[in-house]
């Protein structure tokens, strides 16, 4: 079984942060996402990936190297020009030797890959697709399908009111090699506008499989703040944490005001006066000083935050410095590198930083 996951996407909506990091590269628990997509797949039995990719994928190469170190095969496919989802499959089938999982670079889950498996096995068909239920499907793409889970038709972004169903494509699915015959080369193609309309209509089995995992869209910055509020309070079952302050850095939180949740990597120093939490990731190499207040926020690497500055509900990149006295209010997003100067203060929703491509 090999696994295919589309890291190609440039991450418009989680700029700044973009700017300095592809999205597939951007921390969980200040782990790379694409770090935890690949764990989940090795746990799954998967050693064999290909990445297709097109932003900054220097970034990932580099970080990644040839699989290696993880027990498993990294195969790189650049694209030079965007290809779309479908696109970006039949750009790699020289690669793809047999049933393959799609995965999209931005999706966080719970689910199981090994039980996704076993119910392909069972249905059947060229492909089977992997459903949530949501309360409101009107911002995503429903899913028709009878008893038997064949799937009969998309509906994308229906009125919540005139929605046929509240299940949606939660971005992972299992193929058969065969799909790739559908795929026109050379060219942008979209598997929900075009690719699985056409497999439905030639009459080949396409099923669909719906769980009650968690499921997460990492794309914009309040759904990147709510992914690690979940996982901190146990509802994404991604990390065995312990009650109390957690990570590396846990021990070198003493001399501040902790209210739980709060997890810190290694080398993180705070100053005694300092109040953290609850819902705080600091990483590794964070500076807190004396009097300075963080909430509900997620700080990446090399983060200084200086004497009596507060933030609340915001993400900071890797090497910003939040001078004295200044204030980011919520929704706000800081750009890697950037410094705030003393006693600024950041109304809700602020991007700030870079606004362009850094090379790192």
């Amino acid at each position: 079984m090999q696994a295919i996951v589309l890291v190609g996407g440039e991450g418009t909506r989680l700029r700044p942060l973009t700017y300095g990091t592809p999205k597939p590269m951007v921390p969980i628990m200040g782990v790379p996402f694409l770090a935890r997509t690949l764990e989940r797949l090795h746990h799954a039995g998967i050693r064999d990936v290909i990445l297709p990719a097109g932003y900054m994928p220097q970034a990932i190469v580099d970080y990644f190297g040839d699989g290696s170190q993880l027990g498993m095969k990294i195969t790189y496919v650049i694209e030079e020009t965007p290809l779309g989802t479908a696109g970006a499959l039949k750009n790699v089938e020289e690669h793809i030797h047999g049933p393959f999982f799609v995965l999209n670079g931005d999706v966080l889950t719970s689910l199981d890959l090994r039980a996704m498996v076993a119910e392909h096995e069972r249905l059947g068909g060229i492909g089977l697709l992997h459903l949530i239920r949501v309360e409101d499907p009107s911002a995503f793409g429903c899913v028709v399908h009878d008893e038997q889970m064949r799937i009969s038709a998309f509906v994308e972004k229906p009125p919540r009111e005139t929605a046929p169903t509240n299940e949606i494509n939660a971005g992972t699915y299992l193929f058969e090699r065969e799909i790739l015959d559908m795929i026109p080369a050379g060219r942008n193609v979209s598997i929900e506008r075009e690719t699985f309309p056409a497999v439905i209509a030639a009459g080949k089995g396409l099923y669909s499989y719906t769980t009650d995992d968690y499921w997460m869209d990492l794309g914009k910055p309040e759904q990147y703040l709510a992914a690690h509020n979940d996982i901190l309070a146990g509802r994404m079952p991604m990390l065995a944490l312990e009650p109390g302050a957690t990570g590396d850095g846990a021990a070198g939180l003493g001399a501040a005001t902790l209210h739980l949740p709060v997890h810190a990597d290694a080398n993180v120093k705070v100053a005694a006066g300092a109040e953290l939490g609850p819902n705080v990731v600091l990483g590794d190499g964070c500076s807190i000083g004396a009097r300075a207040i963080v909430r509900n926020s997620v700080l990446w690497d090399g983060v200084v935050v200086e004497d009596g500055a507060i933030i609340e509900g915001a993400i900071v990149a890797s090497g910003c410095r939040i001078g004295s006295e200044a204030r980011v209010l919520e929704g706000s997003v800081i750009g890697h590198d950037t410094t705030i100067e003393r006693g600024r203060v950041l109304e809700r929703g602020s991007r700030v930083g870079a606004t362009a491509p850094i090379s790192r």
